[in-house]
């Protein structure tokens, strides 16, 4: 066994020293072709290109429209148009897209008709016309068997507002 185990120690030995001899052998070429690159003559390297000093602009806020806000006619203020409420309490039910409310059925309680409407969680609440709903200031304004009817103030964009009209129908 341990003849063996030194003829494989030999065999192994002489396999490294034939690769080393043939990576020895294999880098004449390469050994003439760089000194044939170090024996070119050197280039010319072009300079740098001048840089133009900045020129500076001194902002006259005074003398100029700020940037950052809108033109005095698009200002909220002299918007003509419809305009959110500022000053009122936001209901429960502004908090919830209106895509994720469901309309599940109405409910007459002394001639007044009352809209039930479910969350995401699964909770039941009773709306009338005039309630708020959705995330765009959505006041409805009429309830049917089948739908409930509502009018959203939207962005245009430019400090504006106007109305859209949605609905959200009774799911089985």
């Amino acid at each position: 066994m341990e003849k063996l185990c030194k003829s494989a120690r030999y065999l192994i030995l002489g396999i490294a020293a034939l690769s080393v001899a043939a990576c020895a052998a294999g880098s004449a070429d390469l050994l003439e072709y760089i000194d044939e690159v170090k024996a070119r003559p050197g280039g010319r390297i072009e300079p740098l290109p001048q840089i133009k000093p900045y020129d500076t602009f001194a902002y006259q806020a005074s003398d100029l429209r700020s940037p950052f806000l809108p033109d005095q006619p698009n200002a909220p203020g002299n918007m003509a148009g419809p305009q959110p409420l500022e000053n009122r309490n936001k209901e429960y039910l502004e908090q919830f897209p209106l895509d994720t409310l469901n309309m599940v059925g109405t409910l007459d309680k002394s001639g007044k008709i009352f809209g039930l409407v479910q969350t995401q969680d699964g909770l039941v609440h009773r709306v009338i016309a005039g309630n708020f709903l959705g995330q765009n200031d959505g006041r409805i304004v009429a309830i049917s068997d089948a739908e409930i009817s509502l009018e959203e103030l939207v962005p245009d964009g430019i400090g504006g507002f106007f109305k859209r009209s949605a609905a959200i129908g009774l799911t089985d």
